[in-house]
This record gives C-alpha cells, sequence and structure tokens, in this order.
C-alpha cells in the first residue's frame, strides 16, 4: 500500500496485517460486483431486446459510475475474484449480510443465464474459442468459461474446443481441434468470452457478450 501510495500520490495507510487482509478482500469484492452489475445489465437488455452498448455508455455518463471496468463477460473469473469473494462471505459467518452473498451467487446466474442462451439455440456442435479471460493471456485458471463448459457437459452439450495453449493431458474429457478452419467449419455455435478478429470471417455464428470488443 505504501508503494502504491508513493507512486500515485495518494495517502498512505498503515494498517495491520489483519486490516490489510480484509482491504484486499474488500477491494476484489467490489470489482466483482461491479463485473457482476454491468453483467445482469446485459442479461436484462438481453432479455428485452435492449442495446446493451447504449444502455451501458448511457449509464456510465454519471461520472460517479464512470466508463470503465463496464464490459459484459460470461462472468468473473481469474484467480482471485472468485477465491477471495467467497472468503469474504466465509468470514462474515454470522455477520448479517445480504450484498456480499448477492454477489458470489450473481457469478453463478449469470453463468446459467448464458448457458441457457446457448442451449436455446440448439446446436448441434457448440465450439468454445479459446479459454483465456483475456485479450493476449495465457492464463485461463478458473476462467469463467471453464463453467460454462462443465454446465453445458451437464446438459449433453457436444463441444469442441479451440485452445492453442491446451495441453492434451488437460481437461481430457472434452474434445480438442487444433486447425482453426476446420474448427470454424465443425461449430454450429462458436462461444468466447472475448472477441478475437480471427472470427471475424465466422461473426454471424458467433455468441458473446464482449460489448465494447475490450477486456
Amino acid at each position: 500500500l505504501a508503494e502504491a501510495a508513493e507512486k500515485k500520490d495518494v495517502e498512505t495507510i498503515y494498517c495491520s496485517s489483519t486490516e490489510a487482509e480484509a482491504t484486499k478482500l474488500f477491494s476484489n469484492t467490489f470489482l466483482a460486483m461491479r463485473v457482476a452489475f454491468f453483467n445482469e445489465l446485459d442479461s436484462y437488455c438481453e432479455s428485452h431486446k435492449l442495446d446493451t452498448n447504449n444502455v451501458i455508455k448511457g449509464v456510465c455518463l454519471d461520472p460517479r459510475i464512470g466508463n470503465f471496468y463496464n464490459n459484459p463477460s460470461f462472468g468473473y473469473g481469474g484467480y482471485c475474484l472468485p477465491k477471495d469473494t467467497k472468503q469474504l462471505l466465509s468470514n462474515y459467518g454470522d455477520i448479517p449480510n445480504d450484498l456480499i452473498k448477492a454477489i458470489v451467487d450473481s457469478n453463478h446466474t449469470r453463468k446459467q443465464f448464458v448457458v441457457d442462451t446457448i442451449l436455446k439455440q440448439k446446436p448441434s456442435i457448440v465450439g468454445v474459442y479459446r479459454l483465456t479471460m483475456k485479450h493476449e493471456s495465457d492464463n485461463f485458471r478458473n476462467s469463467a468459461i471453464l463453467d460454462v463448459i462443465s454446465m453445458l457437459q451437464e446438459k449433453n452439450a457436444h463441444i469442441v474446443v479451440y485452445e492453442p495453449l491446451l495441453a492434451d493431458h488437460v481437461l481430457p474429457d472434452i474434445e480438442k481441434e487444433n486447425d482453426l478452419t476446420a474448427f470454424k467449419k465443425r461449430s454450429d455455435l462458436i462461444i468466447t468470452n472475448r472477441f478475437d478478429e480471427h472470427l471475424n470471417d465466422v461473426e454471424e455464428k458467433v455468441y458473446s457478450r464482449d460489448i465494447f470488443r475490450r477486456d
């Protein structure tokens, strides 16, 4: 915290290790809440056939909200947000809370909404393009799309994954297609957490909630 303060010219805070841990958990939970909020906004807009782009831009004109960290996704993921939100909820114990639990629950609800939307299109083969959470990332640990895949598998969906960084022994029960051209041709519907220019030629069969095409 002191180093961050020195670089950004903000107030230096001296606190106990327990307070520092609480700060980290609450900070990441707030970020998760922001992700969950815009994801639920997107679910509402998609269900009511509204333009999510317009609604988010309108909401974010309010300077108290700001035009940042507002791009919808399949859910928050990665190493920190899922772990820290659940840890904070656990730490509450018997302390009354509604919001913290709702943030954790909202992430599952979003993934279920995504899965239901995919299944409504009745694709014979669901192609999953990349497992990473962000553009130009090589890390897909705890990526939200992994939960989407698992939930689709529970519904007996036929899934094919294109992920150049995926070792053969990882996710052994999922079919892989390493040839991008073949992957595009085989997939009736392609889902991706973040849109990529390599999908431009098949955009009509891509399902992604990457409204602003940025992380």
